[in-house]
């Protein structure tokens, strides 16, 4: 069931999200701007500039936003930070690892705002290594439930370009490949008529801690602590949920 970590996750933080739709659209348009200063600012050619659009229209980002986004980063409008990604690994309840993504223009301020949060939500700070060797970047397609979609039909899809698992995650479905099968998989999806949510790199943790429902709720604060950082990027867990802790937390937000 290591899907359903994903989607509880996601459903959980719906109504964090509504409140703090102002931090969501900060992180997207970061995205933009990093992914147009590294490959340019034309998305024809640079896939992940394309990818950062798209999710950041899925999300409703503003089209203004996103284009003055897209001049800051390649250079064509002023005002463009000199955003660094930094890495933290740390360990939350019950031994959950965390790797925690920032793109921030103030070291300082961004370990001290990690290091708060994991201080005040049962967890630590992990030296470095200690927790990144159990993640491996992957590259992860997201597409919603629907009618017409099932694991079956998404496969058929993407098999031949590289998909490598097709995850069921109850709510939708999470396709995995190798990094620069990323492009290949959205397309494939595409080209035979299906929508995709968001198409990524991420951070899969190799080996998983599946958890109860009170530990389960206790790793999410800590999430939702850590994502109150303006630095913050992503937050990767190796939490795993299953089924039936699942619908106990959707029960939560009932």
């Amino acid at each position: 069931m290591s899907g359903h970590s994903k989607w509880a996750t996601t459903k959980h933080k719906k109504a964090a999200i509504d409140a703090k739709r102002g931090k969501l659209f900060a992180r997207l348009i970061k995205n933009i701007e990093v992914a147009a200063r590294t490959g340019g600012g034309d998305p024809a050619g640079n896939p992940t500039l394309f990818d950062a659009i798209q999710k950041a229209k899925k999300n409703s980002v503003p089209a203004d936003n996103i284009t003055r986004a897209v001049k800051r980063g390649s250079g064509e409008e002023a005002g463009g930070a000199d955003w660094q990604t930094i890495m933290y690994e740390g360990y939350g309840p019950n031994g959950v690892a965390f790797l925690v993504e920032c793109l921030t223009d103030n070291r300082n301020r961004a370990a001290s705002d990690v290091r708060v949060a994991f201080t005040r939500n049962n967890g630590s700070l992990a030296d470095p290594g200690s927790v990144a060797y159990n993640f491996s970047r992957k590259g992860v397609v997201e597409v919603s439930a629907a009618d017409d979609v099932d694991e079956d039909s998404i496969l058929m899809a993407v098999l031949d370009a590289g998909a490598e698992e097709v995850v069921n995650e109850g709510e939708g479905f999470s396709i995995y490949c190798e990094p620069n099968d990323v492009v290949a998989v959205r397309t494939a999806l595409t080209e035979a008529g299906m929508d995709y949510d968001s198409a990524e790199v991420q951070f899969v943790a190799g080996t998983k801690i599946e958890v109860d429902a009170d530990t389960a709720r206790k790793v999410m604060r800590l999430i939702d602590a850590l994502e109150d950082s303006d630095d913050v990027q992503n937050v990767f867990t190796s939490m795993d949920i299953s089924a039936e802790v699942a619908a106990e937390l959707d029960a939560d937000e009932d």
